[in-house]
């Protein structure tokens, strides 16, 4: 079992910047690729951003590229995802998820709970 707790979602104006963490517990986190997804009200959760078990590989969703870095520190078990260039369709709660590298929900095996991301015009 792998337990995630994500944090650092708030209110944050257009342009504004904010850094999402994660935080992992429970078997070997490098074991693990990480993901992050979002999910805004009335939409299916969507992939945002992944990183392999060692860092040495990411990916991004096309809507986010350039805007958003993942990043991981596998000796604190934790995992980042630092948003630039917020817009408002950023607005989602984000969660963090462990599981093998993939653009899909169903390549990952646990969940956070997610945090609440607002972007405010």
């Amino acid at each position: 079992q792998v337990h995630l707790v994500e944090s650092g979602g708030e209110l944050v104006q257009v342009g504004g910047s904010l850094r999402l963490s994660c935080a992992a517990s429970g078997r070997t986190f490098s074991g693990y690729a990480m993901g992050w997804f979002r999910q805004a009200p009335g939409k299916e959760r969507e992939f945002v951003a992944t990183i392999s078990r060692l860092g040495g590989s990411t990916t991004y969703s096309d809507s986010v590229k350039g805007r958003f870095t993942i990043s991981r520190d596998n000796a604190r078990n934790t995992v980042d995802l630092q948003m630039n260039s917020l817009k408002p369709e950023d607005t989602a709660k984000y969660y963090c998820a462990a599981g093998l590298y993939g653009t899909t929900l169903r390549y990952y095996d646990y969940w956070g709970q997610g945090t609440q991301v607002t972007v405010s015009s």
